[in-house]
């Protein structure tokens, strides 16, 4: 497999990247979940500071995904896609996208605003903060990293739903060729 896309399917770099931060968002949504119904004691801290840490490697990764986006090709629109279902394809993208940037910047926001302790990405290095504190901005900012945590969540339910009735529905390669294991259908194994 290519490290670039081709125009049949994407390189290995972008699958990475891909897959990559699926895991881990998954992951993040879980730790979330859970850390909002723990009691507020010391004992909970290291799981915020993993929840945080985590975000930025998530708002890191992005911004390389974008990156490697800007200079690799994207492989071409499936024959017979129709132009609106092309438009809503970049128009998801694009939301995906800004909300990948939009959860760890929120929760940096709202880290920030509340000042609690410093921010430290894996105890290593320590970021600044973006704003000043301020508690009734921190609860605002909390209320958004929330409200945008969801609806990165329904997009990307709709995204993979999406892929899904492609591949079974439409039975074209637009999910296979984001998998590193698959492979085009022939011409033989098409309806």
């Amino acid at each position: 497999m290519s490290l670039r896309s081709s125009a049949g399917r994407w390189g290995s770099v972008a699958q990475s990247f891909h897959w990559i931060i699926v895991a881990l968002i998954l992951v993040q949504a879980a730790i979330g979940l859970y850390m909002v119904g723990l009691p507020k004691r010391p004992s909970i801290i290291p799981i915020y500071n993993f929840h945080k840490s985590l975000g930025l490697t998530i708002l890191l990764l992005a911004v390389l995904r974008l990156a490697w986006r800007a200079v690799d090709r994207r492989p071409d629109m499936p024959a017979g896609m129709s132009q609106a279902q092309a438009l809503g394809a970049r128009i998801g993208h694009v939301l995906l996208y800004g909300l990948l940037f939009a959860v760890p910047l929120s929760g940096w926001l709202f880290d920030s605003a509340s000042n609690l302790r410093p921010l430290y990405w894996w105890g290593w290095l320590k970021l600044p903060h973006l704003v000043e504190a301020d508690k009734a901005f921190a609860q605002t900012a909390q209320t958004l990293h929330v409200a945008i945590f969801w609806a990165l969540a329904v997009v990307a339910a709709g995204h993979a739903a999406i892929a899904l009735v492609h591949h079974f529905v439409n039975r074209d390669d637009v999910l296979r060729r984001m998998l590193p294991f698959g492979r085009a259908r022939t011409s033989r194994s098409q309806p």
